[in-house]
């Protein structure tokens, strides 16, 4: 039984690459919304990624259960089938085969990307690691966890991405993981739609996570100092942005008519209402249209 305040009450999420950033905002409003949530990464209390940052899976199941949903912190390394084989199996067996929100956020490949030299002048085992993070790890866990799905006939797949236009993303590797995932999406709305299943990708805007938060040397209490640096971080969004976006979108009796498409916060919240941390509403479309549109041209339609 749901009610308005947690109509995802009962059913059951995992979020692949929920340890920070996006995917930490994600995991946590599925759980305010009150879906039992599995949060997978690789940082745990056990040990850190090659990323050596300090948050963890079981932080964010701790949120996640805070938020008023139930966090399961299970470490993953979701480049590894049989991990994620592992992971499927046990949600499985705990849920009674139920899993009806997968949400593939798993990234951590910036320290990858290239910004300053084209294709031809790069590392080309550096740019293959970036793919083989970026896109396979949501491709191996979509393999394993969408038989769960299938199984019921219902269920949503949320591929996060960054940008839902096909504007070119200023570096070759981190630009083709990026609409790749958006393709992914689509193949797999199209295989899904059968057995009523959708499957969408998700953008936020400028996401103010914790990587960026300390890039600008701010909290997130002080964040809005960091616009001194660059005054387009006044118009970033919190994780929980998108969160909310994903949250609504899990909610909506309609799915299925957004299924295959790539999707944004700057238009879902106009749709679902739904607000940013501090209750507002930023707008990262209207702010490139009224600001960056005329140096770097129009964000274009989306994919």
């Amino acid at each position: 039984m749901t009610d308005d305040a947690q109509p995802l009450a009962g059913k059951v999420a995992l979020v692949a690459g929920g340890t920070r950033g996006g995917g930490r905002g994600i995991a946590v409003e599925l759980g305010a919304a009150g879906a039992t949530v599995y949060v997978t990464g690789r940082t745990s209390k056990a040990g850190r990624s090659d990323l050596d940052r300090p948050e963890t899976i079981e932080d964010t199941a701790e949120r996640i259960t805070a938020a008023g949903g139930t966090g399961i912190p299970v470490r993953t390394d979701h480049s590894r089938p049989e991990e994620v084989r592992a992971l499927v199996d046990r949600i499985a067996a705990d849920q009674d085969g139920r899993l009806d929100i997968l949400v593939n956020s798993v990234w951590g490949a910036d320290h990858w990307a290239d910004w300053e030299r084209p294709l031809w002048e790069q590392d080309l085992d550096t740019g293959m690691r970036l793919l083989r993070r970026a896109v396979d790890t949501h491709i191996i866990t979509s393999r394993f966890a969408l038989p769960l799905m299938v199984a019921r006939g219902s269920g949503l797949v949320v591929e996060v991405t960054d940008g839902n236009t096909a504007r070119y993303r200023g570096s070759f590797f981190y630009d083709l993981a990026k609409s790749t995932v958006i393709r992914l999406a689509v193949a797999q709305a199209e295989e899904l739609r059968p057995h009523g299943i959708a499957a969408v990708a998700i953008t936020p805007g400028f996401l103010r996570s914790e990587a960026m938060l300390e890039n600008f040397g701010v909290t997130e209490a002080s964040w809005r100092d960091g616009a001194a640096r660059d005054p387009h971080f006044a118009h970033s969004e919190t994780p929980a942005y998108v969160g909310r976006a994903v949250a609504a979108l899990a909610a909506d009796p309609a799915i299925m008519s957004k299924s295959g498409r790539a999707l944004a916060t700057w238009g879902l919240y106009k749709e679902y209402g739904f607000t940013d941390a501090d209750g507002t509403q930023p707008d990262w479309l209207a702010h490139w249209a009224d600001t960056l549109e005329t140096e770097h041209g129009p964000l274009g339609d989306p994919l």
